[in-house]
């Protein structure tokens, strides 16, 4: 399998796109006046605890206050430890008014604030540092129990560790890496949490105490994983930089990056700028003629498949199937590619066949693997459906590069001519008999005065001869098809 990693770089966003054997399996957009949050440390201020909720909201200094959970503040217990069964009253933790340092675990989604830790984590190459926590650990991702015993070797005999406080996870990219790849980490994490202790007295509330790398370096650090072919980045200041940060942290992957200076756009080449334009579709269609309709909401995102005219060559059942395994497919990939989080019910075509619905279960399983975010899969319901949760920790794409629409406010529907007709009827009739005016002038979008001075002129004629008073109509272009006005002559 060949993956590669695309960087387009402007003054005003940064996009990752990861391909993986020429089809884009993940993007990622980071914009100069919005980057997200992640991993930022913040000395905050508790501006009021709520009790009932187990929580508190804190003043981080940006646009909405973040939110942060009692079981977010308990300390970790440490390895071969039991957990603490009952997580304690939130106002036994923190009070109103009280200095905090907090980590952002998730970036502000909607209406909603950040998600706030006090369990903070630096991140490097191969390594999480946990300065707060004893624990030393290896990435649940790595699944090989003999590369989890050497890792863990590792980090158990390491003589680094000895004058070290705090804990450490090995992360995902650590499998097959050296022992002193791998713990040359420590000696950077521990400088750079040592710099960030001694400037906390000098930081205001609320103030940054530290902040995540760019994107493009993050893409360095996060997503490579071996065998990577790969990694292009159109941009030479942001090349140099890179290299800079490879030859430091990862000299593996200096021969992989290029800085490509090709005529046409890097993203355009790879076809990228397609794939975002239809990940912003709610129809995805499927080689075999079906086709998803993928809907997300504040409260899920639901999938349903559909075998359109797809029709098999042997029977119903077969046709269905076939369709099922396709759509697990491509169901793992527009979640990655789209970044959908949160709870994801999959409507598949029902499967009377139970080795089928195990089959498509292990399909659409064996396409999460690659996935970088946590996801967990419940088998089918008596309904047919498939219930999962994908980990959010920032917006979905949709999220990013949309907004609510002006017309519809987000519905995806509006009221149709006809029903705004009756409404102006509606509303006429109440100002009648409030007012005593002579005539009404109704100001409306084309389409509804076209109706209103056709279908319905038969019961405007009616209502005019009813309130005795004659009503006129005038069309106002920029009216949207909802709006109207009645004004009183």
């Amino acid at each position: 399998m060949s993956e590669e990693i695309l960087i387009n770089v402007s003054p005003v966003e940064t996009r990752v796109a990861l391909v993986e054997n020429g089809v884009v399996q993940e993007l990622y957009i980071e914009r100069s006046h919005g980057k997200g949050y992640v991993g930022n440390i913040y000395k905050g201020k508790v501006v009021r605890v709520l009790p009932g909720m187990q929580a508190a909201f804190v003043d981080i200094g940006l646009e909405r206050t973040g939110f942060i959970h009692a079981a977010d503040m308990v300390p970790e217990a440490p390895e071969g430890e039991p957990r603490v069964a009952e997580i304690p009253d939130i106002r036994s933790l923190v009070r109103e008014g009280q200095t905090i340092l907090v980590q952002v675990a998730k970036d502000p989604i909607s209406t909603k604030g950040a998600r706030l830790t006090t369990h903070l984590t630096l991140s490097s190459r191969y390594l999480v540092y946990m300065p707060n926590s004893k624990h030393i650990g290896v990435s649940v991702r790595i699944e090989d129990e003999q590369e989890r015993e050497r890792l863990r070797s590792i980090m158990d005999t390491a003589p680094e560790l000895y004058s070290v406080t705090g804990g450490f996870i090995v992360r995902t990219v650590a499998e097959g890496a050296t022992a002193e790849a791998i713990l040359a980490d420590i000696p950077f994490l521990q400088k750079l949490w040592s710099d960030l202790s001694e400037k906390l007295t000098s930081i205001p509330v609320p103030g940054v105490v530290h902040k995540d790398m760019p994107l493009y370096l993050r893409a360095l650090r996060d997503l490579v994983r071996a065998p990577i072919d790969k990694i292009r980045v159109d941009s030479r200041l942001t090349f140099q930089q890179m290299l800079d940060f490879a030859s430091n942290y990862s000299p593996q992957l200096v021969d992989h990056i290029e800085c490509y200076t090709g005529g046409r756009p890097l993203l355009d080449l790879y076809g990228v700028e397609e794939e975002i334009r239809r990940a912003l579709d709610t129809r995805v269609p499927l080689k075999s003629n079906g086709y998803l309709i993928i809907e997300q909401t504040e409260a899920m995102t639901t999938v349903d498949v559909n075998t359109g005219a797809f029709v098999g060559h042997r029977n119903l059942e077969e046709t269905i199937f076939k369709t099922n395994l396709e759509a697990a497919t491509a169901i793992a990939r527009q979640l990655r590619l789209r970044n959908l989080g949160g709870i994801i019910i999959l409507d598949f075509i029902d499967m009377q066949d139970q080795e089928h619905q195990r089959q498509v279960l292990r399909t659409l399983e064996k396409a999460l693997e690659k996935d970088h975010a946590k996801t967990r899969i419940t088998g089918v319901s008596e309904l047919g459906l498939v219930e999962m949760a994908r980990k959010r920790t920032r917006e979905s794409l949709g999220q990013m590069l949309c907004e609510p629409c002006p017309v519809c406010a987000g519905r995806g529907q509006v009221k149709s001519a006809e029903t705004v007709c009756y409404e102006i009827f509606r509303e006429i009739l109440r100002e009648s008999r409030s007012y005593d005016n002579q005539k009404f002038l109704v100001l409306a979008a084309p389409l509804v005065v076209d109706r209103l001075l056709d279908e319905e002129a038969a019961y405007v004629a009616d209502l005019e001869a009813f309130i005795g008073r004659t009503i006129e109509f005038q069309v106002e272009n920029l009216f949207t098809q909802e709006q109207y006005d009645i004004v009183l002559v």
